[in-house]
């Protein structure tokens, strides 16, 4: 028998649906057909549009200018013992000098200490910038670690949150003027012997911010950990699970979110009580830096002083934006 002929309408069909026999050689690859930048974006992080970034960033950015504007227009309204207000130039100009106290500081300290001396200056307004950081830093990370494990047993045992709970709720509205002179006299007492390292004053500001920051992720945390799916327990009892397997595999991830809200909280109300112990117990930062320059009271304090206000909103906010970058890098592939 012979075979049939193909029908010209069935030999066209087949040429449209068969593939290449090297598909790969022929087609080209996404990876080819990406540009060299999309090529160095890392995988699974969106880039957004034009029309994104533009929708994203005209509402901040009007805020921020019809502000300036109002604060500009108004500030030579209000006159105070020292003059009127600063406007933003006179705030930018002040802190441009502040900047150049900085360099000249570190002028002369490399000077000194090439001529094999020591310098023995004023700490200038970046140098109190950097104390503040460091203080605050020391005070959150303490905070932490009281504040987490006390969290997740508190979440995981409703005896044991019972018995904070009264504790917690007595102990958080106390102000930080109050803890202050308690912890000055008990640093001060502890701390006999000077460390260069550590001075007393360091010591009692982080204390202080740490025993005012800690609530808010210790009853956050324990929120976080009571509120974890009941199935996921009876699911950890099913497979056996250890206390420490069920802690590290169940509870941290699904109280993940909590405990990192809770740091937040606890960094920005940290980084405000810094502010007001530093103030009152003239320790060496951003508080003691306007604590002087009020006392000072000359022409150019007035203008100083709203650079030290600035300063310490942007770095709160800073320090907001860095903690939720750490809680999305930590919880970027975050399975239960």
């Amino acid at each position: 028998m012979t075979a049939a002929p193909l029908r010209k309408e069935q030999f066209e069909m087949d040429q449209e649906v068969a593939a290449p026999a090297d598909a790969a050689a022929v087609a080209p690859t996404a990876e080819a057909k990406a540009s060299p930048l999309a090529r160095l974006i890392p995988e699974g992080l969106k880039v957004p549009t034009a029309r994104q970034a533009f929708d994203a960033a005209w509402p901040p950015v009007l805020g921020i200018t019809v502000f300036l504007t109002l604060w500009a227009l108004l500030a030579p309204l209000v006159n105070t013992s020292l003059g009127t207000l600063p406007g933003p130039g006179d705030v930018w100009t002040a802190f441009t000098g502040l900047l150049g106290e900085y360099s000249a500081a570190r002028a002369e300290q490399a000077a000194a200490e090439a001529a094999g001396g020591s310098w023995t200056g004023a700490p200038t307004f970046v140098d109190q910038v950097f104390t503040s950081l460091k203080t605050v830093g020391m005070g959150f990370a303490l905070a932490t670690i009281a504040a987490v494990p006390l969290g997740l047993i508190a979440g995981m045992s409703k005896k044991f949150n019972a018995a904070i709970n009264p504790l917690v709720q007595i102990m958080r509205p106390i102000s930080p003027l109050a803890w202050l002179p308690i912890v000055t006299m008990v640093v001060s007492a502890s701390m006999t012997s000077e460390d260069p390292s550590m001075s007393k004053s360091f010591v009692i500001s982080a204390v202080v911010v740490m025993l005012c920051s800690l609530w808010p992720t210790l009853i956050n945390t324990a929120i976080g950990t009571a509120s974890i799916d009941k199935d996921l327990i009876n699911v950890g009892r099913v497979l056996k699970l250890s206390w420490a397997q069920r802690l590290t595999k169940l509870v941290l991830p699904s109280s993940l979110p909590y405990i990192f809200t809770g740091m937040r909280l606890s960094l920005g109300v940290g980084w405000m009580v810094l502010i007001a112990a530093e103030m009152l117990s003239q320790n060496p930062g951003l508080g003691k830096f306007v604590w002087d320059e009020f006392q000072n009271g000359n022409q150019q304090s007035l203008a100083r002083i709203m650079v030290a206000v600035v300063s310490i909103g942007v770095i709160g906010f800073i320090l907001d934006r860095v903690m939720m970058a750490m809680q999305a890098f930590v919880s970027r592939n975050r399975t239960v």
